[in-house]
């Protein structure tokens, strides 16, 4: 029963929510290994400077950002995670938001290994890239880049997300020249790029992340099982009329978004009725 219940919660969340589970289970499991086998299994996940090494494991492309140094690692990361997907899932829905994040990622760690690779020696305070920040900065960058007028509440004051955006840009590029995790500050910056390049193209109407969910949906496919064909038999009228109508609605649920998000672009969130703020609101839980 309990077990039940776990699922059932767990099914409830957004796509951010389990994405932020799934990222304090692995570091909860992390600390587990540590303490029973002396070691962390993060070395077979993480993402190694050398290319050789990385060709040895090229899933930890992605495997690194489910990986953190530490307690207030972890925290940071998932806060910030947390309070910008909540913003991103009232515009987009979740395919559009693990397209963000993982291309995050994985932009993030190339910048990373290529770094590496040309400045060796300016870079050698790491060995690895572990962390989600570069996937991170990638959903804030691109909601303060789809939205840059929306102002948001930071303690007592109404700020621009484009500030935001700017103040975190700034920060790893400052903190670059003084050394200490100069790679982890440049996948952020790799993150920050993909964040800020997919919000103006999906501005402009040019989804770049489409292809990343083809390449998502094949390989889905590959583990599915085969469905067996039903035999053949009638199908009648009133569930042909039932399907039509779930198609029908699907469709206009999807035009209604498509006009919210069009107004949003013309004129900021802010222009939103409470109407249209909660429809959005709801079509994000429900994606």
């Amino acid at each position: 029963m309990a077990s039940g219940g776990l699922q059932y919660q767990y099914a409830r969340l957004t796509i951010a929510e389990k994405l932020i589970a799934l990222n304090v289970l692995v570091f909860l499991l992390d600390g587990l290994s540590k303490a029973l086998l002396g070691h962390s299994v993060s070395t077979w996940f993480q993402l190694p400077k050398d290319f050789l090494e990385f060709i040895g494991q090229p899933w930890s492309l992605v495997t690194y950002s489910f990986f953190h140094a530490g307690l207030m690692h972890i925290f940071w990361n998932m806060i910030m995670l947390y309070f910008a997907s909540r913003i991103f899932l009232n515009l987009f829905d979740a395919q559009k938001f693990i397209n963000v994040y993982f291309l995050g990622v994985i932009v993030g760690g190339l910048v990373f290994l290529l770094s590496y690779n040309v400045f060796p020696t300016l870079l050698n305070t790491n060995t690895a890239l572990i962390g989600a920040s570069a996937g991170v900065t990638a959903v804030l960058i691109f909601v303060c880049a789809y939205i840059p007028n929306q102002e948001v509440r930071v303690f007592f004051f109404n700020i621009k997300l484009w500030y935001i955006g700017a103040f975190f840009v700034l920060m790893d590029l400052i903190q670059i020249p003084y050394g200490g995790n100069i790679g982890g500050r440049l996948a952020h910056l790799g993150g920050a790029l993909l964040g800020y390049v997919y919000a103006r193209q999906l501005f402009k109407g040019n989804d770049i992340g489409s292809g990343f969910t083809k390449l998502r949906n094949a390989i889905t496919s590959l583990f599915k099982p085969r469905e067996k064909k039903a035999p053949m038999k009638t199908v009648y009228r009133k569930g042909a009329t039932a399907n039509n109508k779930v198609d029908y609605d699907k469709q206009a649920k999807q035009r209604k978004i498509d006009i919210i998000l069009d107004k949003i672009s013309k004129s900021g969130y802010e222009s939103l009725s409470k109407e249209e703020k909660d429809f959005l609101f709801k079509a994000g839980k429900e994606d």
